[in-house]
């Protein structure tokens, strides 16, 4: 009788185990910058981004937030977000674009070792989900992050006022005040893959170095220091080059622990915009995301 409960028992267990490896999952979650566009709390609308038929990495998300009021208000949609799909057994690819960026790593900074309770990857329509088994843990289970031109360093079209004032997110979004945000070194051990377009136009002029219209390599390369400085392509004779990886950049300025440029636009073919349809320096970053969050 011992023996027969002691097999029902391990069988249980057993069972118990297998479904626990089967309910993971792998999930893709897009956040957006500036100027928003997709229904918070809709993991299902794209339109910030483009089709929502595109593929966009395994069960793609799109996380929405208003791209206009700051990110420490607007912050909790995102963490939302991460609970649903990257606690538990789940695992989450991240892909960001220009603001989206310093929303991650704000996050991630202020929020990325904190106690997180595990939920279940059904989100109710504020974007919310519901506990999984009851227990915590620390942190999200990120596997990386994919940066498409990020503006986690600012932009000088901020500090000039090219953008308007009014808008909560410009304020955040000007060079020292996003770079003196929070320590963009403290990323919880994921690391950010930064992709630099770099086909500005001649408004863009007031940007250091290379740019793809709204922000500069200074941030795109994830590029430390308290302001922006000049970097571009090593074809510019006038301008120290942006590296590749985590090494130095020329002239010796250095890259935030935990970032490294994967692409840098040295044809100065892309530009800051998605258009829609997954355009600009987001095509880059959704081929990438593509062949490799599976």
């Amino acid at each position: 009788m011992k023996f027969k409960r002691l097999l029902i028992s391990l069988f249980l267990l057993g069972s118990t185990l297998l479904a626990n490896i089967a309910s993971a999952e792998n999930y893709t979650l897009w956040v957006n910058g500036r100027g928003g566009g997709g229904v918070i709390g809709n993991y299902a609308s794209f339109t910030y981004w483009g089709p929502a038929s595109t593929a966009a990495g395994v069960n793609k998300k799109a996380v929405n937030w208003d791209g206009y009021n700051s990110i420490a208000s607007q912050n909790g949609k995102i963490r939302d977000a991460l609970d649903c799909f990257c606690t538990g057994n789940n695992w989450c690819y991240i892909a960001t674009h220009s603001a989206g960026d310093l929303m991650m790593g704000y996050t991630l900074a202020n929020y990325g070792s904190s106690s997180r309770m595990k939920k279940n990857a059904v989100a109710n329509s504020s974007g919310q989900c519901s506990n999984s088994d009851g227990t915590a843990q620390t942190g999200w289970n990120i596997k990386w992050v994919r940066a498409a031109s990020g503006a986690g360093g600012g932009s000088e079209l901020s500090d000039a006022g090219s953008w308007a004032l009014s808008e909560p997110l410009v304020k955040d979004l000007k060079t020292t005040t996003a770079r003196a945000m929070y320590n963009h070194n403290s990323t919880a051990n994921v690391w950010f893959y930064m992709y630099a377009g770099a086909k500005g136009t001649v408004y863009s002029g007031i940007l250091p170095g290379q740019d793809d219209e709204a922000v500069s390599y200074h941030s795109t390369g994830g590029v430390a220091g308290s302001a922006g400085r000049s970097l571009c392509n090593p074809s510019d004779w006038l301008c120290n080059d942006l590296t590749m990886g985590t090494a130095a950049n020329e002239g010796g300025s250095t890259k935030w622990a935990y970032h490294s440029v994967v692409f840098r636009d040295d044809n100065e073919t892309y530009n800051h915009y998605a258009s829609g349809n997954w355009l600009g320096i987001i095509s880059v970053v959704r081929t990438a995301v593509v062949n490799s969050a599976l």
